[in-house]
């Protein structure tokens, strides 16, 4: 028996060892970080406490930050606006922000101005919200309702509801033309972001509730409440999941789709593997926090985006 235990202590010391770390690691102003993004050697951060850090990659030194107002809750005191998401289009950063009275707001931040173009006027629960070119912003509701919402004339070109079910995340391909819509059913859908036709449906990989979801070239990659990471080639039909320990919060892919990444256990440390050959490429230790997501900049250098006060940086060996 004392042989059994030893042997079990040496694997789980060797599972510990091949735990990759961060090579560098970006602190928050403010907060614990909700979003991350990469444009042009600078990097992205958003916090629950209303700031964004941009942080220069090359020298590591922070840039600026961007503080948004402050915001006032059910009791008329005034709090710090969580930002939930992040884009880049255009030289033009989108963020998306909580409003007074539950609501939410969009701000678009160019040449040092920030212009907020929906607000809590128009009483919207927004969840995710990324550009679809630069006129157009693509809005999710906690209903499932997708609307495409034009900046210029502040109206709606469409408005559909991927499902019945409860929305989760949503991304978007290479070219913007397609977005992968999550909810809590475990399937995805994939709507025309031009016309809001429904496109199909992925199912079958996932059984319970959506937490993440990623889509770049030909690949749908899933995280969820199922403990698995489903991956769909919406090119050829083919599909599979990945078994984490645990359930699966981020998850993340390469612009090729040729690399995925999952968090894969109860520390929420992070697997990227291989999505044509399911191969396994290294396990990158992460903060021990919820995995928010997986930021891949190329085929070889990727941000784990956690629910922390940091936001580590890693290579794929």
């Amino acid at each position: 028996m004392r042989y059994i235990v030893i042997f079990f202590m040496l694997l789980s010391s060797l599972y510990a060892q091949k735990l990759l770390n961060p090579l560098y690691t970006y602190k928050v102003t403010q907060g614990l970080a909700t979003d991350v993004l990469y444009n042009n050697g600078s990097l992205y951060i958003s916090s629950d406490s209303g700031t964004v850090d941009i942080y220069d990659t090359k020298t590591k030194k922070k840039r600026k930050s961007i503080k948004l107002e402050k915001i006032k809750d059910f009791m008329g005191d005034a709090i710090d606006s969580k930002i939930f998401t992040l884009d880049f289009l255009d030289q033009t950063l989108l963020i998306l922000s909580q409003d007074n009275g539950g609501y939410s707001r969009v701000n678009l931040y160019k040449n040092k101005k920030n212009a907020q173009i929906i607000s809590s006027d128009q009483k919207l629960n927004i969840i995710k919200a990324k550009f679809i070119d630069k006129d157009t912003i693509l809005l999710a509701l906690i209903s499932n309702d997708i609307i495409s919402y034009n900046i210029k004339t502040k109206k709606k070109n469409w408005t559909t509801q991927a499902s019945m079910s409860k929305f989760s995340n949503f991304a978007l391909n290479n070219d913007r033309s397609t977005v992968a819509i999550a909810d809590e059913s475990g399937e995805v859908h994939l709507i025309d972001t031009k016309t809001g036709n429904k496109l199909k449906t992925l199912s079958g990989q996932n059984v319970d509730n959506l937490f993440g979801v990623a889509f770049a070239g030909d690949i749908v990659l899933t995280g969820g409440q199922d403990r698995r990471a489903g991956v769909y080639n919406v090119k050829n039909g083919s599909a599979y999941y990945k078994a984490s320990n645990f359930f699966v919060y981020g998850v993340g892919l390469s612009p090729s789709g040729k690399r995925g990444a999952y968090s894969c256990d109860i520390d929420d440390n992070v697997e990227v593997f291989n999505t044509a050959t399911r191969e396994s490429l290294g396990k990158y230790r992460s903060t021990k926090k919820v995995v928010n997501s997986i930021y891949f900049i190329n085929e070889h250098e990727f941000f784990i985006n956690s629910s922390a006060k940091t936001v580590g940086y890693y290579k794929v060996k």
